[in-house]
């Protein structure tokens, strides 16, 4: 059994301000998928100019950013922030839905998609097989702040989160960084490296995560607020399927265009 550190999640203070871990771990996500993204654009997209791209990834993350809030605030606590409005817009407290930021960021890429006349489902292609990076810093930032924690267990590896109680837990945000982070980055990286129809890194993406989280899901704390809830599945388990039901249409639907 071992004892979850103890981290700040504040790293330091300049005066009013708060440098936190989390905000950290978004930061150094979009550092190193910056480059990753030129790399991918100058091999699959190479007339993208370097401020379309720009543009491309700017779009994404305002996408990616009110899409998470807003989908945690209908998805996860929508009668809290019902009676406390002003709430919706304390990010730094944390309440992002991972659903909800892929919904933004698929809205995102749809409207820039018709903006420079590129089709949205190259653009996704282009992206999509880095946001693995998003997913493992953030499941990192996750654990510094002892958050979403597991369910109680009995592995050898299990966690003590002193915070929550003195019962033993699954790390399953560390388990989600290293499966919807590394591993979903690994494979999208070498199914993106050959050419591939339009749609299918989006659709192996979605498929890949979804099943990831839906297993996960079983080891996971459910939200306090919101317990199980049908046939003893989590919120994050519901939202899943429908996301995995895409991503197999993405798969089979026949295009005959390579991607991106």
């Amino acid at each position: 059994m071992i004892v979850f550190p103890q981290i700040d999640p504040v790293i330091v203070h300049l005066g009013p301000l708060a440098i936190r871990w989390y905000g950290l771990m978004y930061t150094l996500a979009f550092f190193l998928g910056w480059p990753l993204l030129q790399i991918r654009a100058r091999r699959w997209m190479p007339h993208l100019s370097q401020d379309k791209l720009g543009d491309i990834a700017v779009w994404t993350l305002i996408g990616i950013i009110l899409g998470g809030r807003i989908g945690y605030t209908l998805f996860y606590n929508g009668v809290y922030y019902l009676e406390h409005p002003l709430s919706i817009f304390k990010i730094w407290e944390g309440g992002m839905s991972f659903h909800g930021g892929l919904l933004g960021g698929l809205v995102a890429c749809v409207v820039f998609s018709k903006r420079i006349n590129e089709p949205c489902l190259a653009l996704a292609d282009l992206v999509f097989p880095i946001a693995p990076l998003g997913l493992f810093f953030g499941r990192i930032g996750n654990f510094i702040n002892g958050e979403l924690w597991g369910r109680v267990t009995d592995v050898p590896w299990a966690m003590v989160f002193p915070a929550v109680d003195n019962q033993p837990r699954h790390p399953s945000q560390l388990y989600e960084a290293g499966l919807e982070g590394i591993v979903l980055f690994a494979v999208l990286w070498w199914v993106g490296s050959k050419p591939q129809k339009r749609g299918v890194l989006l659709g192996v993406f979605l498929l890949g995560y979804g099943i990831i989280r839906f297993m996960v899901e079983f080891v996971r704390e459910p939200d306090a607020q919101l317990g199980l809830l049908s046939l003893g599945l989590s919120m994050g388990q519901w939202l899943c399927l429908p996301m995995m039901l895409l991503g197999v249409g993405l798969l089979l639907y026949p295009r005959t265009s390579f991607s991106p």
